[in-house]
């Protein structure tokens, strides 16, 4: 599996790609596209002959930039849906480790006030 932004290969210039061919150019598994179709209205793919998949351009780049955001930035798939949604005005989104710190410093302040009454 490709570890990094400089690890995936360029996009050729054609119209439609296939679901592995998407996967090839984005180091993204194709039960893990299908899954982010559900999560990500933003991915749209195009259907034809035999309710096959296929992916446009834009597709591919949406893609790499969801896979950038789960896995190298940390972001939840919530989190990743609203920094893609995200607006001039809209929230920053949480990543996970923002979450883990907060979730600690929760645990050391129960575990600090617990023995105190």
């Amino acid at each position: 599996m490709l570890t990094s932004k400089a690890d995936l290969p360029s996009i050729p210039s054609k119209r439609y790609f296939t679901i592995s061919e998407v996967g090839e150019l984005t180091g993204v598994k194709p039960h893990v596209l299908r899954y982010w179709e559900q999560e990500f209205s933003q991915l749209r793919q195009v259907k034809r002959r035999g309710n096959r998949r296929y992916y446009q351009h834009h597709e591919v780049l949406l893609v790499r930039r969801i896979r950038a955001l789960l896995y190298d930035d940390g972001f939840t798939i919530q989190g990743a849906r609203q920094r893609l949604g995200m607006g001039s005005e809209g929230e920053r989104p949480i990543t996970a480790q923002e979450v883990r710190a907060e979730l600690e410093s929760i645990l050391e302040w129960l575990d600090s006030g617990i023995g105190k009454k």
